[in-house]
């Protein structure tokens, strides 16, 4: 590779991370026309990286890219966000069985960790750094099982589904709810309680189901 294209490489990653993580942010609302000259010109690079980069982030469901008229932050999809956290459900109840079964002592002390860390994260209102930790607990749940090329592909489906669940953490609705199935799920795979643990994982993935309608009504131009 060249060093030409190492750099486009770079350029590109660095676009997408920074849009991407505008839109999460809610710094890019739903609707908002955006450009590549303006994100190229910000970045003072040329325009194909940027371009590549829209283009993967139209197939995460991000960006509208519209012929002849431009490219604006997508809405968030609710058929899409039920989808992914039917998914998310049916996958994690099986996962959460599994590490009733066998979970090494190694993930336990990181999912403990992990939960000391979000508790700050409400201490100090970071919303962002607590969905952050929120996923990173899903994962080690399915890196301790052997299970994480599973947890990898299930993420390239799952953006409608997080841009919900940030929006409703960026709410403060319920941040103690969370953090308290955490710990419950935690508790009941280190019993070995499997029923329990499957019930508690069913009732925390619902959890944005319960929000949605309230969060629809208070931002109707977010949604499709």
């Amino acid at each position: 590779m060249s060093l030409n294209q190492k750099m486009r490489g770079s350029t590109r990653a660095y676009s997408y991370n920074l849009v991407k993580e505008r839109i999460l942010h809610l710094e890019l609302k739903p609707g908002t026309k955006i450009s590549e000259k303006e994100i190229a010109d910000e970045l003072q690079v040329s325009r194909t990286p940027v371009r590549e980069a829209f283009m993967k982030l139209a197939e995460e469901e991000l960006l509208d890219i519209i012929p002849q008229s431009g490219t604006i932050v997508s809405h968030i999809n609710l058929e899409h966000v039920e989808e992914g956290r039917f998914m998310r459900e049916k996958m994690e109840k099986e996962i959460v069985t599994l590490a009733c079964a066998s979970f090494p002592e190694e993930y336990v002390f990181r999912l403990e960790t992990n939960i000391a860390m979000q508790e700050v994260c409400v201490g100090k209102n970071n919303f962002y750094r607590l969905f952050e930790l929120d996923e990173e607990f899903h994962q080690i749940l399915f890196q301790g099982t052997g299970k994480l090329r599973t947890w990898k592909m299930l993420q390239q489906l799952n953006m409608p589904f997080n841009r919900l669940r940030l929006l409703r953490l960026a709410e403060d609705s319920n941040l103690e709810v969370v953090i308290s199935q955490h710990k419950e799920i935690l508790r009941l795979v280190t019993e070995r309680k499997t029923e329990q643990a499957v019930q508690v994982m069913e009732a925390h993935l619902r959890l944005v189901v319960v929000e949605q309608e309230m969060l629809k009504a208070k931002y109707p131009h977010y949604f499709i």
